[in-house]
Parts: C-alpha cells; sequence; structure tokens
C-alpha cells in the first residue's frame, strides 16, 4: 500500500527587487519620494542658513569676517563626520532610525544656534548642526534608491537631489524677507521648527528599507505588510522573499567591510576622489567667484549677479539620471565632468565679455552642478545592499574635505598674484582628475567582475 508523501508543498518565493520592478510607482513610493526630498530641501536650507545671517552677525556682534571663519567651517566638518558616521551604522540599524535621528539632531542644532549669544556658541552648535545634515543626506539617497524600480532609480535620485540646491536658493529668498523684519535669529529658528514637525512625520509614516528589512531577516508580515503599498495585495501569497543582488556580495559582514572589500576598494577611492574634486571647484567658485569679477573691474552688483547663476544648474541632474539608467553611467559623468573643466576655463577667458560670461557661467554651474548631483545615485548603484549606506556616506564624508579644500585653494592662488585666467584654469584641472576618476572606476567594475550574475540571491525570510 502506498503512503502519502511526506513532503511538504514548496514555499512559493518572490524577489523583493522584481516586485517593485514589476508594479506602476505607487503612491506610497511617491510619498516616500516627498519625505525624502524635503529631508534634503531642509538640508540645503540649513547648510546655506550660515551664509545668509553672515552680514548680520558682522553688524550684530561687531565681529570681522575673518573671526567668521570657524563658524563658516565648523558645520563642514560636522557634515564630514556626520555622514562619515551614520553610513555604517545605517548598514547595521536601518535606514530609517538614522534618517530620523538625524533629522531630529539637525532641527534641535539649528533651533538652539538661535539662542547663541557668541561665536564660540555658535559654532559648536554649527558643528552637531553639520553632523545631523551629514546623517541625514546619504540615508536619504539611499532610502529613495532601495525603493525605486531599477529602470528609474538614477533619475528618481538625482530628481530627489535637486531638493538641496533649491533649498539653498529658497533660504536665501526667505532670509532676505525675515531678517529686516524679526532679525537673523528667525532664520535659524525656522531652519529648526521645520525639521523637528517634519521628524514627527517620519516617526507615523516613513518606512524602512524593504531590501535592508530582508537582507536582516525581519518578521515576514512586517516585510509583506510594507511590500504590500508597492506592490499590491498579492505579496500576501508569498511565504519567502529572497534579496537578489545586481552586485556581488564580497563580505557578509557589511558597511565599511563590503565598500573596502578588494573588489570594490579601487572604485570606491576613485568615487571619493571623483566627489572631493567636485567640491573642490564647487566651494572655491562658490566663495570666490564674486570678488575674483569685482578685482577684474566688473560693477559690484554686477559680479553678484553673474556669480549666483552657477549653482542655479543643478535641476540637470534629472537628465543625467535618465541619461544614466539608460546608458553607462560612468561614462556619463566622466564627460560630463570634462565639459565642466572646459566651461570653467572659458570663464577666465571671457570675463570681459558680461554677455557672454554670463551664459558661461551658468553653462559651467549646470554642468558642475549636474554631474557632482548625480554622483550619490552612481555610488548607489555600486554597492549591494549591506554596503549601500556606507558606500554613499563616506563618498560625501570624504568629498566634504574637498570643500575645505576649495574654499582655501582661490586664496593661496591669489596670495601668489596669480592672473584671472591663470586662477580659473587651476580650479578647472580638478574637473579632469574627476574625469579620469569615474573612468578608472568604469575600467575597474569590468575588470573585477562586480556584476552578480541572474538569478544570484543571498538574503532571504522564511514563513514560521
Amino acid at each position: 500500500m502506498n503512503q502519502p508523501s511526506q513532503n511538504p508543498a514548496p514555499a512559493r518565493v518572490a524577489d523583493v527587487q522584481t516586485l517593485i520592478d514589476g508594479a506602476p510607482f505607487s503612491p506610497w513610493q511617491w510619498l516616500v519620494f516627498a519625505m525624502c526630498f524635503v529631508v534634503v530641501l531642509l538640508d540645503g536650507f540649513d547648510t546655506a542658513a550660515i551664509g545668509y545671517i553672515a552680514p548680520s552677525l558682522i553688524k550684530d556682534w561687531g565681529v570681522t569676517k575673518p573671526m567668521l571663519g570657524p563658524v563658516l567651517s565648523a558645520a563642514l566638518f560636522g557634515l564630514a563626520a556626520g555622514a562619515l558616521s551614520a553610513g555604517p551604522l545605517a548598514d547595521r540599524v536601518g535606514r530609517r532610525l538614522v534618517l530620523m535621528g538625524a533629522v531630529l539632531v539637525f532641527g534641535l542644532a539649528s533651533l538652539a544656534s538661535s539662542f547663541a549669544m557668541d561665536l564660540s556658541q555658535l559654532s559648536t552648535l554649527r558643528f552637531i548642526t553639520g553632523l545631523g545634515l551629514g546623517a541625514a543626506m546619504p540615508n536619504a539617497v539611499t532610502l529613495m534608491s532601495e525603493y525605486s524600480p531599477t529602470h528609474k532609480r538614477s533619475m528618481l535620485t538625482n530628481l530627489m537631489f535637486c531638493g538641496f540646491p533649491l533649498g539653498a536658493a529658497f533660504g536665501g529668498f526667505l532670509a532676505a524677507w525675515m531678517i529686516p523684519q524679526w532679525g537673523w535669529r528667525s532664520v535659524l529658528v525656522l531652519g529648526g521648527v521645520i525639521p523637528l514637525l517634519l521628524t514627527v512625520l517620519l516617526l507615523f509614516v516613513l518606512p524602512e528599507s524593504v531590501r535592508f528589512m530582508v537582507a536582516r531577516r525581519a518578521e515576514l508580515r512586517k516585510i509583506q505588510t510594507t511590500l504590500a503599498k508597492v506592490a499590491g495585495q498579492k505579496v500576501f501569497q508569498f511565504e519567502r522573499f529572497i534579496l537578489s543582488e545586481t552586485r556581488v556580495v564580497t563580505n557578509e559582514r557589511g558597511g565599511l567591510a563590503q565598500v573596502l572589500a578588494r573588489p570594490y576598494r579601487l572604485g570606491s577611492l576613485m568615487l571619493w576622489t571623483a566627489y572631493f574634486m567636485g567640491l573642490v571647484i564647487f566651494y572655491a567658485l562658490i566663495n570666490w567667484m564674486p570678488l575674483l569679477f569685482k578685482e577684474a573691474g566688473m560693477d559690484p552688483k554686477t559680479a553678484t549677479l553673474i556669480s549666483a547663476l552657477f549653482p542655479l544648474g543643478g535641476v540637470g541632474a534629472v537628465l543625467f539620471g535618465w541619461l544614466m539608467d539608460r546608458y553607462e553611467a560612468n561614462k556619463i559623468l566622466a564627460i560630463g565632468f570634462a565639459l565642466t573643466s572646459v566651461a570653467i576655463w572659458c570663464i577666465g577667458q571671457v570675463v570681459s565679455q558680461v554677455s557672454v560670461l554670463v551664459v558661461v557661467v551658468f553653462t559651467a554651474g549646470a554642468l558642475m552642478n549636474t554631474s557632482q548631483s548625480s554622483l550619490p545615485a552612481l555610488a548607489a548603484a555600486f554597492y549591494p545592499t549591506n554596503g549601500r549606506a556606507t558606500g554613499v556616506a563616506w563618498m560625501l564624508g570624504v568629498g566634504r574635505f574637498g570643500g575645505i579644500a576649495g574654499s582655501f585653494l582661490v586664496a593661496q592662488l591669489s596670495a601668489a598674484h596669480m592672473s584671472l585666467e591663470s586662477v580659473f584654469a587651476v580650479v578647472a584641472v580638478p574637473g579632469l582628475v574627476a574625469a579620469a576618476a569615474l573612468l578608472v572606476k568604469r575600467r575597474a567594475d569590468a575588470a573585477g567582475g562586480l556584476q552578480a550574475a541572474a538569478g544570484h540571491s543571498r538574503d532571504e525570510v522564511l514563513a514560521h
């Protein structure tokens, strides 16, 4: 007599990214996008806020411009420290928790800054503000990347990143209106209260990355409930979820161990180099271009207005994101940085022709900001899930030191009495270095065999 089979029916399995890729971009994903966009918008506002209130500090506290140096640079050091520490933490405890904590920190620190009584207190509080800002940006990038369909990931991530220059610009308009009415402290109050209100919203609405939950073997029902908001109720029929990786996992510890694992090491160094060089250019020009134009004999108001065109082109990152989703992303950004270098060199050649200078400065800014704003999306795509937050964060953190270097570069060139043409020629060189770094990364990607085989999966969650 035949005995009935005792073998259980095979579990119904689904790949998380396949479900995300196969579903229309849902209202829930747009909500995640909106929350991350607002985080980056506030990041831009709070980062730029100190520049908007600096003239008022000089007037109210009777300090000189050199005395503001520590205040202006404190947030940059905080940004670097926050990014370097938050990435590994997010790969260990989750993107959601670290992102909420970061927004809370920079909100509280900005609010506290409005009560500062001297430069020492303000410098300390700006450093703490920077810690929160530095931790927020990479986690917003990572969370958005992990909720995006593969074929739209770079475009959506870059679109979210446009919040940063918009926040910085919007802050300028608000500051110009608020300071005459309520004083410079009101700008810091606004920069603190809005993030605190956002933290409450994030606490109740922001989801954890579903890829992170699968990687960490979270409770099955929790994964199903979150994923259903993206892919619909069909997810409840699955009893097991797998996490396919498009990038090979070479170190199960994840975090920095994954980012610096042998196959990823050269690519990581090249990403750091490219972001560092991009910020050398950005801070060298954003801090010094108005003064350089004035010294060249230009009317101060005209010099300021033309210089203000430089940061406006960052919204072009959406176009680069679209191109990166369709073509080889490293090559697209390498071309962008190479063209940036040419455009910056041209600024020094046409400074006496105001009408031409307007076009060249805007073009240089569009190319530079678009290329720079696209690097986080490139980094997010480079690493597997267990090292993604760390990879993005360390690129941003190491790159911040490029901002510090850029702030000093033009000062040294001016001290050496270099001509205006020579100054812009030197500032153009980091663009070529960034382009070369991305081409080296492209070759390293191909030689390292980092693209995972089709169907490769590492992590799974089983029904109990």
